[in-house]
This record gives C-alpha cells, sequence and structure tokens, in this order.
C-alpha cells in the first residue's frame, strides 16, 4: 500500500528534486508507477511487467529509494518496494497552478507507449501536461466540456479532446470517478454536425 511521505520544510527542495526525475525520465516514471499501482513490487516482478534488464531495474530502483520515492517493505530477500505517495502543488505566474502526483507521473510513464501524450509533452512540456490531466479531470467529473478546455488551452476542440481521451484511463485510475466523459467518436460527430 502507498505511503504519505512527511512534509517537513527541510524536505521541500529535495522531495522537487525527487519529483523532477521522474517526471524527466520515462523509466523511473514506469517504474514508480507500476509499484504504486500494484501496492508494492520486488525487482523480479518489474523485469517481468515492464521488460527491462536485471541492470537497468536495480540501478533505477536504488535511484528511485534514494530519492525518497520508493521504501523496502522487507528485509529478507527478495526485498519488496512500495510507492510514497506524491502531492506537490506548484504555482506558476501567481496563476496557474500545477499538481504533481501519481497521475502526472503515470501520464508520463506512458510517455513510451502513448504517441498522443508523447507528442503533446514534446509541444507543450510537463506544465501542459499536469494542466491537461486537470482539464480531464474536471470533464470526468462532468465540470467542463472539450471546447471550453480548448478555449482555456488554446487549441482546436479536437486536439483537446484527443488529449482528454488519452489522459481518461490514467484520471479513472488514479481517481475515484463514474463514467461521464464522451467518447471520441461523439466529439468527431458532433464536429461534422458544426460544419
Amino acid at each position: 500500500m502507498s505511503q504519505t511521505a512527511p512534509r517537513e520544510e527541510d524536505n521541500i527542495v529535495r522531495d522537487f528534486l525527487s519529483i523532477a526525475d521522474l517526471l524527466e525520465e520515462t523509466q523511473l516514471a514506469r517504474i514508480y508507477t507500476h509499484i504504486y499501482c500494484e501496492d508494492e513490487a520486488t525487482v523480479g516482478e518489474l523485469i517481468d511487467a515492464l521488460e527491462i534488464s536485471q541492470g537497468t531495474a536495480y540501478t533505477y530502483v536504488n535511484q528511485l529509494v534514494d530519492a525518497g520515492v520508493l521504501t523496502s517493505t522487507s528485509d529478507t530477500q527478495p526485498q519488496r518496494y512500495t510507492a510514497i505517495d506524491i502531492e506537490l502543488t506548484l504555482t506558476a505566474d501567481n496563476k496557474r497552478e500545477y499538481t504533481i502526483s501519481p497521475a502526472l507521473v503515470a501520464a508520463v510513464a506512458r510517455r513510451a507507449t502513448n504517441e498522443t501524450i508523447d507528442s503533446y509533452i514534446d509541444r507543450r512540456g510537463i506544465h501542459g501536461l499536469a494542466t491537461a490531466l486537470t482539464h480531464t479531470l474536471a470533464r470526468e467529473q462532468g465540470e467542463t466540456t472539450h471546447r471550453l478546455v480548448a478555449e482555456d488551452l488554446d487549441m482546436s476542440p479536437l486536439e483537446a479532446e484527443v488529449i482528454l481521451q488519452a489522459l481518461r484511463p490514467i484520471v479513472h485510475e488514479h481517481f475515484a470517478l463514474e463514467d461521464s466523459g464522451a467518447s471520441l467518436a461523439d466529439v468527431v460527430d458532433a464536429e461534422n454536425l458544426d460544419e
């Protein structure tokens, strides 16, 4: 089960730097996300599940332990690891807040296998992905539409819907929600009616 890390003022910079590594390195994000979602895992289980080499797995697990985002849950071999729950909110330009959470790390982890997310990060950066993730959660809660998201993010409604759909499974994995979002087919049909 995931644990919540203590947030002492002296640890804020260290926490931020640790989390920054997760957002920059897709393999680190994949390992963290797998352990977070499974509650705990051994290095051997990571090797099998993520199809990574033994050396890479041990290197990255040790890096994540040193960073303070993974912790060992056993003293016996093979060691089991659990993920520390991350939640860090940053404010940019005194107007936009970005929340770095396990859901955002999971979105970064999908960069290697999801072309939409990969392209979106290339164009808009991690902060743009964080904003899109926040909008996806709001949309899935029925608080916004793809058109309002498009307006806020300065993009076409179709482009907004594509990223919302790519992030939708992540939102449903990390938040307790009922299925309420539109499908991409619904949006394309609506776009065709507007023409």
